[in-house]
């Protein structure tokens, strides 16, 4: 259950640095920074708020989601 995993991973986070690689944009969203990779390179980062605002690719990927 997705929900299960996002709780785990809040609370595993914590007070700490953590990496987290995600196809789903619901698992980073409340994340301090999120980095955006494309081919290989970070193309954005910000937080989620930030990243819809400026309508660049993870904007386009939240639309392609919806």
């Amino acid at each position: 259950n997705e929900r299960i995993v996002q709780e785990a991973l809040d609370h595993a986070s914590k007070g700490r640095t953590t990496v987290v690689i995600a196809h789903r944009l619901s698992t980073i969203q409340n994340s301090d920074r999120i980095c955006v990779v494309h081919r290989g390179r970070i193309v954005e980062s910000g937080k989620h708020d930030e990243l819809l605002a400026r309508k660049g690719y993870y904007y386009r990927l939240a639309q392609s989601k919806n």
